[in-house]
């Protein structure tokens, strides 16, 4: 570990990481790199085998060497095996279906870590919400992991912080110290709903920003969406319990500024081939059969708010055009000709 513990909060000696994309494969080699004994699952053999035996995710993280200490497996059972948190590194519309047939393997008491950023379609929960609802498990025994956080440059030991939050304090700095190296910083919060609300929110701006660069158009349109969309989210995450404070750093401003400014963001390269004309089903094929989070979870966040009475102008625009509603270039026109307005 990078530092001592505060007096009564005791470590983590053993973590799974279910999920072996790869953010999954990151935050286990972060793990790994902090000193803590991890364990990751792959849903696939080959990938288990392929990390075990030769330190390498071909298929997500190709030029990354990961470290020999880093455990691989595609028996669930063995990975949950005496494990003291358990990371949850999935697709949030697949993290139900996971979680319940992981449920009667969980071991008890066990903290659980969400690293997937949407709300649930249907249901409109965020993932600690889903977690909760499926686990029976208490609030205060779910952590998430929020911020700054492309998997690639973390994978590639850049320095970037994150932010663990936790309604239990004392199990956010377990995982904070489980998982502090000197390339990736965490701080801890409180405020888990914020944390949820920014890293599911940006993505879907993301993809604004990204449609935006594909009609052609420049830092000053980049900047205006970053901000009005920060207003956005920070309005229905106050809306539902959020501290504002909260949208103002990593897990808010930070998350934003990433996913929308950088050609590593999935959301911003999906957004500039709708920007281009393309359809969500052509630039799911454009991105190897990939589709971006924020096209998945941009209805239930659009619910969400008109649920709570919460203007979201550039939520509805993305949701319309990933719908078939409208064109990229059609919602552009509406958005830039909306009535004038305070601030």
């Amino acid at each position: 570990m990078s530092a001592v513990l505060p007096e009564g909060v005791r470590p983590l000696d053993r973590v799974a990481v279910l999920g072996a994309g790869s953010w999954g494969t990151t935050f286990a080699k972060v793990l790994a790199d902090a000193g803590t004994p991890v364990t990751l699952w792959a849903r696939r053999a080959e990938v288990a085998e392929t990390v075990a035996r030769e330190h390498r995710n071909p298929e997500y993280l190709p030029d990354v060497e990961l470290p020999a200490e880093l455990a691989a497996t595609a028996d669930a059972d063995e990975a949950l095996a005496g494990a003291q948190a358990v990371v949850l590194a999935l697709p949030a519309q697949k993290l139900r279906e996971n979680l319940q047939h992981w449920r009667p393997h969980l071991p008890e008491g066990v903290t659980l870590v969400s690293l997937a950023k949407g709300v649930e379609r249907g249901t409109l929960l965020r993932m600690s919400e889903v977690i909760c609802e499926v686990t029976d498990a208490a609030p205060d025994r779910v952590a998430v992991v929020s911020g700054p956080n492309l998997a690639g440059e973390i994978a590639a030991e850049q320095p970037t912080a994150t932010v663990v939050a936790c309604r239990d304090h004392e199990r956010a700095i377990a995982v904070q110290h489980a998982c502090s190296t000197g390339y990736f910083k965490p701080y801890t919060n409180t405020d888990v709903i914020g944390c949820e609300l920014g890293g599911a929110c940006k993505n879907v701006i993301a993809l604004a920003c990204g449609t935006a660069a594909g009609l052609g158009y420049g830092d000053n349109t980049m900047a205006s969406l970053i901000t009005r969309g920060l207003a956005e989210i920070s309005r229905l995450a106050v809306a539902l319990g959020a501290e504002q404070l909260t949208l103002a750093g990593l897990a808010g401003m930070g998350d934003l500024v990433a996913t929308c400014a950088s050609p590593l963001s999935r959301n911003r390269r999906f957004g500039e081939a709708l920007g281009r004309g393309l359809s969500v089903a052509e630039a799911e094929e454009a991105n190897h059969g990939q589709v971006a989070e924020g096209v998945k979870s941009c209805d239930a966040i659009s619910e969400l708010a008109r649920r709570h009475g919460v203007d979201t102008p550039i939520v509805d625009a993305v949701r319309r055009v990933c719908d078939g509603e409208v064109s990229a270039k059609e919602v552009g026109d509406e958005l830039i000709n909306r009535e004038l307005k305070v601030e």
